[in-house]
């Protein structure tokens, strides 16, 4: 090994590289494989095609999650396809001695919520899930990115999989948050200066004062969104706020195990001097609660902005034009005071305690807007539990929410909370494509104080006015 200053990345990627492939992709390990009932079946099938096994079942974790109801989840599952597939995760898991959590299991929650919160997530490790937002766990100092269904087999088969070395941005946020402005509101910020594409090819680091005083639920948030600039993950460097967080958790290392481990992971950070292929810097004070007012994540702005013209937004006249049609926007409008129909909390990007507390230090003492209809749905089971131990469901209940079950619910069309077509939701989730939400659903993605604002005045509503 050379004695060049490196980067955090580099650190957990190169202790990883099994075998490298002139002028190809790298030959790399994978610690931790999660699976789920929409990306795995085929992989499955292939393995069987194939007559191979899983050559590490303890190393792969299965939980449901897309396709799962969040309402009466002890009744069978009325859509069939998402029936068939929650039946072939649970014999799959089952056959290759795979630990499964499906519905109705304590731990089962979604994929990118129960890893971390029962210590399977752990710094210093490569993760992969047929998920795009695997890049959450890389708040942990893990390497986390999603993979397609011929890799899941691969992984299953192999514990490897063969990958091009990304290339290195550092995105440094300094200073000081301002009143209302949560990690959601962060990342939206750098989404809309780097645009959807600007970290394409590149894995992020975020570093600086904002990511180094943020909780484990807020780190976690901005990793989950690093794909939407185009990245194949983002990653943080672990401190005390990440072991505190991992200690005393299920699977955590314990005794002389957590000693060793401790001494590695304070070894991963970014060494002084290390160089990146890319760099920015971004003034915490510049940045005021988020929304979106388009088609894509980088489509975002300040809640107190007008709607941007063309001429100021990069991607082409044409494309922003269609974009402000679908969402039944002008160029110059208000966002503030716009109606709104739905308005969901939840997802691997804020479905954690700290967004419910959130959620709920607005709407106490105050009640739902009659016109809006609201999904609040926790991550998993054990936030589930968090909300009721903490009397947040009390405040919830009193101001006229309902607090549904576990899943990813309204965050993609793939289960029954869709958004009806043309109705406009503010959502806590991590895309607002055309459709993402239910077919001709209209998305504004927002942070979990600007969705309680909302919900409690039936309009785009900028949560310092009621903090």
């Amino acid at each position: 090994m050379s004695n060049q200053a490196s980067t955090l990345f580099d650190k957990v990627w190169d202790s990883h590289v099994v075998r490298k492939i002139e002028d190809g992709p790298d030959v790399f390990f994978i610690d931790r494989h999660f699976i789920h009932e929409v990306t795995s079946p085929v992989a499955f099938l292939g393995l069987e095609s194939r007559n191979v096994g899983v050559i590490y079942p303890n190393r792969t974790f299965a939980t449901a999650d897309h396709n799962t109801p969040t309402i009466n989840q002890h009744l069978p599952v009325q859509d069939p396809l998402s029936a068939k597939q929650l039946d072939a995760l649970e014999s799959n898991s089952a056959k290759y001695g795979i630990s499964h959590w499906g519905l109705g299991n304590v731990k089962n929650g979604i994929v990118h919520v129960v890893g971390p919160e029962n210590g399977i997530t752990l710094p210093g490790m490569t993760i992969v899930c047929g998920d795009s937002h695997t890049s959450t766990h890389g708040a942990f100092g893990a390497i986390a990115f999603g993979i397609g269904t011929s890799e899941v087999e691969m992984v299953l088969s192999s514990q490897c999989i063969m990958q091009p070395k990304p290339k290195k941005m550092r995105v440094n946020v300094n200073g000081k948050l301002g009143k209302a402005v949560t990690p959601k509101d962060v990342t939206l910020y750098i989404i809309s200066k780097l645009t959807t594409a600007g970290a394409t090819g590149y894995f992020v680091e975020y570093a600086g004062d904002v990511f180094e005083n943020m909780s484990m639920e807020g780190r976690m948030t901005v990793c989950n969104m690093s794909i939407e600039m185009g990245a194949r993950g983002g990653m943080i460097s672990p401190d005390q706020t990440t072991f505190d967080y991992i200690e005393g958790r299920d699977q955590a290392p314990k005794g002389e195990k957590w000693d060793k481990a401790l001494a590695y992971w304070k070894t991963l950070k970014t060494d002084e001097g290390a160089v990146f292929d890319k760099e920015y810097t971004f003034n915490a004070e510049d940045i005021e609660p988020m929304i979106t007012y388009g088609t894509n994540p980088g489509m975002g702005q300040g809640i107190s902005l007008n709607i941007p013209t063309a001429e100021s937004v990069e991607g082409g006249k044409a494309t922003y034009d269609k974009s402000l049609i679908y969402m039944g926007f002008h160029e110059n409008e208000s966002m503030l005071g716009k109606k709104i129909d739905y308005v969901f909390i939840g997802s691997c990007t804020n479905g954690r305690i700290e967004d419910f507390r959130a959620f709920a230090s607005i709407v106490k003492g105050r009640k739902k807007a009659d016109n809006v209809t609201a999904w609040v749905v926790p991550g998993s089971h054990i936030v589930e539990a968090q909300i009721k131990e903490e009397g947040i469901l009390d405040i919830l209940t009193e101001a006229g929410f309902e607090l549904r079950q576990p899943g990813c619910s309204a965050c993609l069309a793939m289960n029954d909370d869709k958004i009806p077509a043309g109705k406009y939701a503010v959502s806590t989730s991590n895309r607002n494509f055309e459709g993402r939400q239910g077919p001709g659903a209209r998305t504004l993605l927002a942070s979990p104080l600007v969705a309680a604002a909302a919900a409690v005045t039936g309009v785009v509503t900028d949560p310092r006015d009621l903090l």
